[in-house]
């Protein structure tokens, strides 16, 4: 897909939805997974609103892919991420409790370690914040259909945007082909979605977008708590 093809429309409203949380809600954070959907972010950020700040979460079992990448962003826009790592002794006490891959034995377990992981490290980087951004699309998953542009993150006490949530994966790779924007190998290795290394597989031909995020699992319940589905909040 050409830029030709991806409406500017898109790109004005994402522009225009980034400077007002720019302005409005600062300090504002992005929350950046380095994947397709978040380098596109980078790049909007990074060249108009750059007022937002960028962090990562690296739960310490991420593919060397990433980490290539993260230093890549640092070299192309000229400041590096923030990263944000989990508490050792939560991670030591899980791996004492269940194993280092205790994880595939349950959904759970699964969830309890994003929870060491990514979840209790997300909390420390939003402290202090008055909105965080995301990359979530509505086509990326069953959880995430209903996914507003802006909704309120109860769980941080603070607003959340999402100013990709109506693009397509097509205008995603149509926007990182004509800006030249640095993406993770792995992409190409058939890895649409990529978290965590022991979390993570390529796709085969004809599989949804999520289905290679914790394949062992049922997909309702693929969100690793930073993002709880609709059912998942409705139920709390």
């Amino acid at each position: 897909m050409s830029l030709e093809r991806l409406p500017q429309q898109r790109i004005d409203e994402a522009v225009a939805l980034l400077k007002r949380i720019e302005t409005e809600f600062a300090p504002a954070a992005f929350a950046n997974s380095l994947g397709a959907e978040d380098m596109v972010l980078t790049d909007l950020i990074a060249r108009h609103a750059p007022g937002i700040e960028m962090f990562t979460l690296d739960t310490g079992r991420l593919h060397e892919e990433t980490y290539h990448l993260m230093q890549k962003v640092a070299d192309r826009y000229g400041r590096p991420l923030r990263v944000y790592f989990p508490q050792p002794e939560a991670v030591q006490q899980y791996a004492t409790a269940h194993g280092v891959n205790g994880f595939y034995e349950s959904v759970e377990l699964r969830k309890a370690c994003c929870h060491a992981r990514k979840v209790e490290p997300l909390g420390r980087a939003l402290k202090g914040k008055a909105a965080w951004i995301t990359g979530l699309r509505r086509e990326q998953a069953v959880t995430r259909r209903d996914l507003p542009d802006r909704e309120f993150d109860a769980a941080h006490g603070i607003e959340k945007f999402n100013p990709l949530a109506a693009w397509s994966e097509a205008e995603v790779w149509a926007y990182l082909h004509a800006y030249g924007v640095p993406t993770n190998a792995l992409h190409d290795r058939g890895f649409p979605s990529i978290g965590c290394a022991p979390c993570t597989r390529a796709l085969a031909v004809g599989e949804d977008v999520r289905a290679g995020r914790w394949w062992w699992e049922d997909p309702a319940t693929k969100e690793c708590g930073l993002h709880p589905a609709k059912r998942e909040k409705e139920a709390a």
